[in-house]
């Protein structure tokens, strides 16, 4: 086993044969730049992209299950749903009065594409009517003002809380509680605005107004309208048991026979893992194969310009081993020399990932105006840094291991006599 001085003596020479030939050394990482960029790049997104969501999901609520017509995943084809029975006002009462597991269950309407203006100006966004249960989940968290109150809610006032991309669109400067916004035509006084909750892909569930059912009932109707039940469990650990029970209480109400399959779906937020998992998979796939490419040329130029070195350094070999050097320190010598043209090649792409990072980032805040920008961290990870260096160095070796041997098992007397 190589010895400490024999181990430093090795390292010094490496160094010093890389800062000998230094233009040739940055020339010959390049490949080994790109790969690093790559690999760290893409860690920081996959790391940004399971941040954003694990945001979402907790925002929105991790314990909350709703149960539709329609399956929000796309479990069923849109068909086979678009046959199903609506289900009716009554129908979603009954089940939220027969509930018995979970803390909160409330009756939901929607109104897709609903127009809200303020003055001249309009947009269109989701108009839901509920009950101010609502106001108790995580996606009813409050940002400024309040929800609307039982009173409200059974009288029908017109009153509403707006969601961030609603308060943000008409009123920038934050100043939405007290004034009136139109919901079809109809005044309603903003009484608060939700947290946002959306970030990136989700942004579209912070463009939501919120009025109770009795105003939605006089706003748009009940009839030929498809309702909701959005059923808080209380706790994760939770779920399973309020998924069962809303499920045969659900099956009883609409009068599903034994073995039929259910007429209706139980949604929740882990029915889109799937699709965050393939966008996961789609940064891995396009990220691993740019990596690995560059890893490949890096490895090719870097195992050639070992060689070259070798050979310029042959009669050096031959006096080394002339001298005593064994072996093991000559192999170590070039180990260790192309591991530093690997590593140096990280040095160099790390502070380039950051660059493109935080210009990234400053483009979405200050040109897009993204304020939920958490995909993009402004400091690149520790782990994915070493992760960059761990990863240099095996290629390093790999790609000096041949060139190492053949110098390491030169004969001392055909090296001294090579001209």
């Amino acid at each position: 086993m190589p010895r400490a001085s024999e181990i430093a003596e090795s390292f010094r020479i490496a160094v010093s044969s890389v800062r000998a030939n230094l233009m040739r050394s940055i020339l010959t990482t390049s490949g080994i730049v790109v790969g690093i960029f790559f690999v760290v790049l893409m860690g920081v997104f996959i790391k940004g992209l399971d941040a954003v969501w694990e945001k979402t999901i907790s925002i929105i609520g991790k314990d909350m299950i709703y149960v539709d017509k329609w399956d929000w995943a796309g479990g069923h084809s849109w068909r086979k749903a678009e046959t199903r029975k609506d289900i009716t006002f009554e129908q979603a009462e009954a089940l939220c009065a027969r509930l018995e597991a979970p803390e909160l269950a409330m009756p939901l309407a929607r109104r897709w594409g609903g127009s809200v203006m303020v003055g001249n100006k309009s947009m269109n966004c989701s108009v839901m009517g509920t009950t101010s249960l609502y106001g108790q989940t995580p996606a009813g968290e409050i940002e400024s003002g309040r929800f609307f109150n039982p009173m409200e809610e059974q009288q029908g006032t017109n009153v509403t809380v707006i969601g961030y991309g609603v308060a943000k669109t008409f009123f920038p400067d934050g100043n939405a509680v007290g004034q009136t916004i139109k919901i079809k035509g109809f005044p309603f006084r903003i009484i608060g605005t939700i947290a946002k909750r959306g970030f990136l892909f989700m942004d579209f569930i912070d463009n939501q107004a919120f009025i109770s059912l009795e105003a939605f009932k006089s706003v748009y109707g009940f009839q030929d309208r498809n309702f909701e039940v959005g059923i808080k469990a209380g706790n994760e650990r939770m779920l399973d048991l309020v998924r069962d029970e809303a499920v045969g209480v659900m099956r009883q109400i609409r009068n599903v026979p034994p073995g039929a399959p259910d007429d209706f779906s139980v949604n929740e937020m882990k029915a889109f893992d799937s699709q965050a998992a393939a966008i996961r998979l789609g940064i891995w796939v396009v990220g691993i194969v740019l990596t690995a490419l560059s890893f490949v040329v890096g490895a090719i130029g870097i195992m050639n310009i070992m060689f070259v070195s070798v050979t310029e350094r042959t009669k050096e070999i031959g006096i080394r081993k002339a001298i005593g050097a064994r072996r093991s320190s000559i192999l170590m010598q070039f180990l260790l020399e192309s591991s530093l043209l690997c590593i140096a090649g990280a040095l160099i792409a790390i502070p380039l990932v950051q660059i493109v990072v935080f210009s990234i980032r400053f483009f979405l805040l200050n040109i897009l105006e993204i304020e939920a920008i958490e995909a993009v961290s402004p400091l690149l990870p520790l782990d994915l840094l070493a992760i960059a260096i761990a990863v240099s160095i095996f290629v390093g070796l790999v790609a000096g291991i041949f060139p190492a041997i053949k110098a390491a098992f030169m004969n001392p007397v055909d090296a001294l006599r090579f001209e």
